[in-house]
């Protein structure tokens, strides 16, 4: 997933050695040296991350940090602030401030990727549901960007998954009173304790004995009312390459041993506020999409919604030169179906089918109904691996279990899907809905139940 990073630093090495450590992993890096050229740069371009340095010749960071947060337009962009100092109370006031996450001379690579690929991720969902908000309707999008401004983070229901007792009690006195606390010395347990737990936080400790702390966190993110929930790991120095690879599982941040009380009392904090803040957006994107862009009969968003939205975010994709996926999907042989058991299991199914593909798609990806048994899936910052596994697991998904949807037995049903990406400047909606419209015919051709790419 690439992501557009400004590095502000008045040091010409340091910005060369992020820029050169960021360029590495093909993130697009501007620079500035100073606070007016980082403000300008932010009001003229789509910066996705800011990595801030806090020594600055004529204001410091955490003013230029306060002064982006209180801006509209760039309030909901991530800062990640760089420091010399070692200091619990920096660290803690760089948070408090408005800094997404902090980070301390001489930069760690570990912890740089870690920090930037989960805050690029944040960024990416956010700017998908503030498309959504925008696209559906205009109205009370103000009030939807400022709910960052009014969540208050206390009481949150939090979760330490540790095999440790006596290590999880100390983590547990810091967070109380503020929030309620709940310890798990099981973690093979950890599923059926999220299941109809409302938990917004788990903190996870890498020192699980004769456990991969990280299936644990695989488990809860399988789950669907659990795939958002933040987790934060407790690592010692010797777990950063597992700590690298629990990014790519979806954890959202770590937390070096020896943990100070302040820095996870914030952090925890800083998590918390981000969920709530993703509930109201989504909240927001419920409140106020109108029927005229919905379908009655899933749920999902219409022809119409899709055809808008599919301009808007093609756009923007060939603005930043970002990849862009399109899926258009089929259930098999939906007529012997109609045919065969009545209408009613048709519109059984066909709301069966909408039920599973939300739950396999990911959070940034729009699903719509296109008309009758066909759907559409939109995938923005989305390269062919990653659509691969998006559509293999919708489609696996389908075909794996029987509906169950008040016909005699349990009926087998497949799909079958056309899948393209954004290629050029001179894509259209038109072109790529054509382009995985055939591709979809291939499918069906070679026998259906299967996905086809777009071979351009």
């Amino acid at each position: 997933m690439t992501a557009r990073i400004l590095i502000v630093d008045d040091i010409p090495t340091n910005v060369r050695l992020l820029e050169a450590r960021l360029s590495a992993e093909y993130y697009d890096v501007v620079t500035a040296s100073s606070e007016p050229e980082a403000l300008a740069i932010c009001e003229s371009q789509d910066i996705d991350i800011v990595l801030l340095d806090v020594m600055m010749p004529e204001i410091d960071g955490f003013e230029v940090c306060e002064r982006l947060k209180i801006n509209p337009k760039t309030q909901h962009v991530p800062v990640l602030m760089i420091t010399a100092f070692d200091q619990s109370s920096d660290r803690v006031r760089g948070l408090e401030v408005g800094a997404d996450d902090f980070l301390t001379k001489p930069v760690d690579d570990v912890q740089l990727m870690t920090r930037v690929k989960s805050l690029v991720r944040l960024k990416s969902l956010t700017d998908e549901l503030r498309a959504r908000v925008m696209t559906g309707q205009r109205i009370a999008v103000e009030d939807a960007l400022q709910a960052m401004d009014k969540i208050n983070t206390a009481g949150g229901a939090i979760l330490i998954i540790d095999i440790d007792l006596r290590h999880a009690e100390r983590i547990k006195s810091c967070l109380e009173p503020e929030h309620d606390v709940d310890i798990l010395t099981n973690p093979a347990d950890a599923v059926f304790q999220v299941t109809g737990a409302q938990y917004e936080l788990a903190l996870v400790t890498m020192s699980l004995v004769d456990f991969d702390p990280l299936r644990a966190c695989l488990q809860m993110r399988t789950l669907e009312h659990t795939r958002n929930l933040p987790i934060i790991l407790i690592a010692d120095a010797a777990d950063k390459p597992k700590v690298v690879r629990a990014l790519d599982l979806g954890v959202n941040d770590f937390i070096s041993r020896p943990v100070e009380r302040h820095e996870l009392a914030t952090r925890v904090r800083t998590q918390i506020r981000r969920h709530r803040y993703a509930l109201e957006l989504r909240q927001s994107v419920n409140n106020t999409m109108v029927l005229a862009v919905t379908d009655d009969m899933t749920g999902l968003y219409n022809r119409r919604y899709f055809d808008r939205h599919l301009g808007v975010m093609l756009g923007k994709a060939q603005e930043l030169k970002r990849d862009m996926a399109l899926m258009i999907l089929d259930i098999d042989h939906f007529k012997a179906i109609n045919d065969s058991h009545g209408n009613d299991i048709g519109d059984a199914v066909i709301r069966e089918f909408a039920v599973r593909l939300k739950r396999n798609i990911r959070g940034i990806d729009l699903a719509c109904r296109f008309g009758g048994e066909e759907f559409v899936v939109l995938m923005p910052n989305t390269d062919f691996r990653q659509a691969k596994a998006v559509a293999e697991r919708v489609q696996q998904s389908i075909s794996d279990w029987g509906f169950e949807v008040g016909a005699p037995g349990s009926l087998s049903v497949t799909v079958s899907a056309g899948v393209t990406f954004n290629e050029s400047a001179a894509d259209t909606p038109e072109s790529l809905i054509k382009r995985a419209d055939a591709a979809l015919y291939r499918a069906k051709r070679e026998g259906r139940n299967r996905v086809v790419f777009d071979a351009a």
